[in-house]
């Protein structure tokens, strides 16, 4: 039977139960959080029981950065094919290329037929859904200037202008069990998506030989068609890697809307059906890859799971945040001896750059690039306790799983504010987070990391073992090897914590920033508040939207804490509730992470007060003729419990960090530049510009004495270079 060597993937199917409409957005926020490939939903729109898929679709997309959104399937008779094209490709431009196309030929006729549409038999349905496809490609070629002509049967178009083009090219899975459907997935489709439930032994292997035949018939390659299934909890990994293996199964998508069961499918059981399918395809020699870069093979323990620019897949390494990318080489090692073989690889390549991939998003998009070799971290997730405090964690975790896996034990890791950011490049910067004021920064609860250092070794750092290691790594991370596991105290965190929204519409900004500097820094430690701004329209008052987190969760101890806020400035608009902290990650404020497609602008400054001056510096920013966005970030607190030549993070008088996004004109600029006249230091993670000027604000100069010192010891090459780059003592 075939294994048809196609990498394998895994997503969800979750139910859009109207009764729970935000539940079913929160497991698809999860399933990007536990790195699925794909969340996708079932289409009854003729089921009062449940959400429109299509806007339930649009709104995922907008809260998620990197998973896929797919109907399973939508109900073509009530969808017609042209309008549902345009649908899709707007989805897809808008997601960044996310968008795939799950359709099905419908069922229920009468059920249809009282929606208002078309009743028909099933042999007419699915001569409908060919010609569909026929329309919905047709559309989608945005450059054939000629118009679509498709004269079907059921569905007609006459000189009908196409486009807009999809963003890339989007899958058309169809949902078939009968021969008919399935020749016309080998026709015309990208993807066969059966149910488990649904069939019979030897139903697959029937079906791929009659697609596969279609697809030969058409001039196709049998290759080039995904086959995919739908699961349920009930099968086990065995029965999911034989389907692999002799079935040439490849997408796995898990039907079940409890958290825990998809937290075990995506962790657990995954990796035990990579685990035995890579075990069957070795023994049969089975999908074994040659990649060339660079004129070298790439190792055979990495070959399987690399990515080049023509793969499928690579496309969601082409951009982390803002800033688009197009690595020649992703390199995806599943353990630590492949990060060993990956990075010595690297180190024969010192020709072009290296990125390092902890598996989430990062504003500066420094852990990709143009042409060179990616070391992407993303199957890295363990999230272990190991006692009542310390936690392990793989680089590729993301923050809000992590915050999820410990809410049961009352425990949280203060780390930055937005939980699609991975773990491992915050944890090797600094982490500035929600309890940032009341336990310091992340790397101030790191107690050990073990690393690959630029020689393919795998050495642990901590404060008894590699000392010198261990403090580089603690804010300067990314220039002295990769991190592949940390071991982090967690703090206690209440059940729920105060949350508040505040907008004030200040009438003299830069003396309502004077007074929330003051205020903030004498607030209590549990008060930790974030501002944001962006330029006034002209005539129009300034704005500043003010996030407060509160760590405790009586109610009249969040009101008084939040009291000396209140009366800053005039307010337009307030709210304040109990939510779980893992929540504030889940809901982060910056909204959904864009799929790059330019060079973004960021900078970055951390100041000891908000004083007048400073507060003026601000106020002429949002006066200037830029486009950005202003955060001004709670810093502070208990960062300073930590002596500032302990780590090779510096600034730990800062109570506050700037950061601005966007900007990019001559008055923006330079009100930028007075503004950091008045900057102690500056935080990289927020940074974009490169260079030495950057390191120099970046690490006093004793700092980056001992960090020029350390680079010598362990990179004396410089191997690891493309994350502001440290320079070796000569």
């Amino acid at each position: 039977m075939p294994d048809y060597g196609h990498e394998l993937r895994f997503g969800s199917f979750v139910t859009p139960v109207n009764a729970a409409p935000q539940h079913a957005a929160g497991l698809s926020v999860l399933s990007e959080d536990l790195g699925l490939d794909v969340v996708t939903f079932q289409d009854h729109p003729y089921q009062a029981g449940f959400l429109d898929t299509w806007t339930l679709l649009t709104w995922v997309a907008a809260r998620t950065s990197r998973i896929h959104v797919a109907g399973n399937v939508l109900n073509l008779p009530l969808r017609p094919p042209a309008v549902l094209a345009r649908a899709v490709a707007s989805l897809d431009l808008l997601s960044g290329g996310r968008a795939v196309l799950g359709l099905g030929a419908g069922g229920l006729p009468d059920a249809v037929a009282a929606m208002g549409g078309p009743r028909r038999t099933i042999g007419q349905a699915v001569s409908a859904l060919d010609e569909a496809l026929d329309v919905i490609r047709g559309i989608w070629a945005g450059d054939d200037p000629g118009p679509l002509r498709v004269d079907g049967r059921f569905y007609r178009v006459d000189g009908l202008r196409r486009g807009p083009s999809p963003a890339h090219h989007v899958p058309i899975w169809l949902g078939a069990y009968k021969p008919r459907m399935q020749r016309i997935i080998g026709a015309k489709a990208d993807g066969w998506l059966p149910s488990s439930p649904a069939l019979e032994a030897g139903d697959l292997a029937r079906g791929n030989r009659v697609i596969d035949a279609a697809a030969t018939a058409a001039g196709r390659d049998p290759k080039d068609i995904t086959r995919l299934l739908n699961v349920t909890p009930a099968d086990t990994a065995a029965d999911l890697a034989r389907a692999a293996a002799e079935d040439g199964v490849s997408v796995f998508i898990l039907a079940a809307d409890d958290p825990d069961t998809l937290q075990r499918f995506a962790t657990t059981m995954a990796a035990e059906i990579r685990e035995r399918v890579a075990e069957a395809r070795a023994g049969a020699g089975t999908a074994r890859r040659t990649v060339v870069f660079g004129g070298e093979q790439v190792p055979a323990t990495l070959a399987a799971r690399a990515l080049t620019p023509v793969d499928r897949g690579h496309h969601r390494h082409t951009a982390g945040y803002f800033r688009a990318a197009r690595p020649g080489l992703v390199l995806r090692p599943r353990t630590i001896a492949e990060v060993q073989d990956a990075v010595r690889y690297a180190a024969r390549h010192r020709d072009v750059p290296l990125g390092l991939l902890s598996g989430g998003h990062g504003l500066s998009g420094r852990s990709l690039n143009n042409g060179g070799i990616v070391l992407a971290l993303d199957a890295f997730t363990d999230i272990t306790p190991l006692d009542d405090r310390r936690v392990r964690l793989g680089p590729g975790a993301r923050w809000g799983e992590v915050a999820r896996r410990l809410a049961p034990h009352r425990l949280a890791i203060t780390a930055g504010d937005h939980g699609g950011v991975g773990v491992g490049g915050l944890a090797t910067t600094g982490g500035i987070g929600w309890f940032v004021r009341q336990h310091g920064l992340t790397i101030d609860h790191l107690r050990a990391v073990e690393v690959v250092t630029a020689g393919g070794e795998l050495v642990r750092a901590s404060a008894e073992e590699n000392p010198g290691l261990f403090w580089a790594m603690r804010g300067a991370g990314a220039n002295f090897g990769v991190a592949v596991s940390f071991e982090i105290d967690a703090h206690p965190v209440p059940d729920r914590v105060g949350f508040a929204m505040l907008t004030f519409v200040p009438d003299d900004v830069a003396a309502f920033l004077h007074r929330w500097g003051r205020a903030i820094e004498r607030a209590h430690p549990s008060v930790t508040g974030t501002l944001m701004a962006g330029p006034a329209p002209r005539g129009l008052p300034a704005v500043m939207q003010a996030l407060v987190v509160v760590g405790s969760d009586d109610q009249d101890e969040v009101v008084q804490r939040l009291t000396p806020l209140l009366g800053l400035a005039p307010l337009a608009d307030r709210s304040v509730r109990l939510v779980p902290y893992h929540a504030l990650l889940t809901g982060a404020p910056e909204g959904p992470a864009p799929h790059g497609r330019h060079e973004p602008v960021s900078h970055a400054g951390l100041v000891r007060h908000l004083t007048r001056g400073t507060g003026e510096a601000i106020a002429g920013l949002l006066a200037s003729d830029g486009r950005f966005a202003l955060s001004i970030r709670s810093a502070g607190g208990a960062v300073a419990d930590t002596a500032a030549d302990a780590t090779a993070y510096a600034w730990r008088d800062a109570n506050f960090l700037i950061a601005a996004l966007g900007g990019g004109t001559p008055g923006y600029d330079d009100a930028w530049r007075r503004l950091a006249t008045g900057f102690e230091g500056t935080y990289l993670s927020f940074e974009t510009d490169t260079g030495p000027d950057a390191l120099a604000r970046a690490f006093p100069p004793a700092h980056l004495h001992r960090l020029r010192g350390l680079k010598r010891e362990w990179d004396p090459a410089g191997l690891f270079r493309d994350n502001f780059a440290i320079t070796p003592v000569p």
